[in-house]
């Protein structure tokens, strides 16, 4: 494996308000995570595993801390310059799969090549490979409601990986699916990691798809910790 360093977080704080107290989430976290790598990040609901991931995936500004991605601290990054990273170096799948209804599971896969100025042509070949290789070539031309949600997972899964991200970052993935369809979505997921070796970062209450991981942390008391 790599040693080069994909992400490095050093001293990593976030709070909240909720009402007139203050709520520390993350309390002074440190993390690291090598190119190729799979992190389980774990721990009780409601502790900020989410709130992490969402600060990995420059969808959250922390409070203070460094945040580097490939040696390059995109915490210090402005608006615009943060969506680009993400639109094209970060992949995310979510619990309720966030794909658009009114379209297939094609235009959603091609959707992220359309923002960065991508041709559809381009882009949409790229598309149609990912569904082959998630399983759903032929269902390409359904939209998410005419399909089950697995198949909707698996297209979401193609569409974080659309534009070859450097990182593919995870939300409780397989927490909206039924164990059978679960099981198939993380030997998918563990499958992308080490086929195409793009870093997998998972938050999950799932043991067994914790355990396929290289690594466990867990979140407790707002610091992270190494898990055996």
């Amino acid at each position: 494996m790599s040693e080069h360093l994909i992400y490095e977080v050093t001293d990593l704080w976030k709070s909240y308000s909720n009402a007139d107290k203050k709520v520390e989430v993350l309390r002074g976290v440190n993390f690291s995570v090598r190119s190729g790598e799979s992190v389980a990040v774990t721990g009780p609901s409601g502790v900020g595993k989410s709130t992490f991931l969402h600060i990995l995936g420059l969808l959250d500004i922390p409070g203070s801390g460094t945040l580097m991605l490939d040696s390059v601290n995109v915490g210090e990054l402005g608006d615009t310059d943060r969506a680009q990273v993400r639109n094209k170096r970060i992949g995310f799948v979510f619990q309720f799969f966030q794909l658009l209804p009114e379209f297939s599971a094609l235009e959603n896969v091609i959707m992220p090549g359309l923002i960065a100025g991508e041709k559809w042509k381009d882009v949409g070949k790229r598309s149609l490979g990912l569904l082959d290789a998630v399983g759903l070539a032929s269902r390409a031309s359904h939209r998410p409601g005419e399909l089950s949600g697995g198949e909707q997972q698996r297209v979401a899964i193609a569409r974080a990986l659309v534009m070859n991200p450097d990182v593919l970052l995870a939300d409780e993935p397989t927490g909206n699916l039924d164990p059978d369809t679960g099981a198939e979505i993380e030997a998918l997921l563990k499958g992308l990691n080490v086929t195409r070796n793009t870093t997998l970062i998972v938050v999950t209450h799932k043991e067994s798809l914790a355990h396929s991981m290289d690594r466990r942390v867990g979140l407790v008391g707002g610091k992270l910790e190494e898990l055996q």
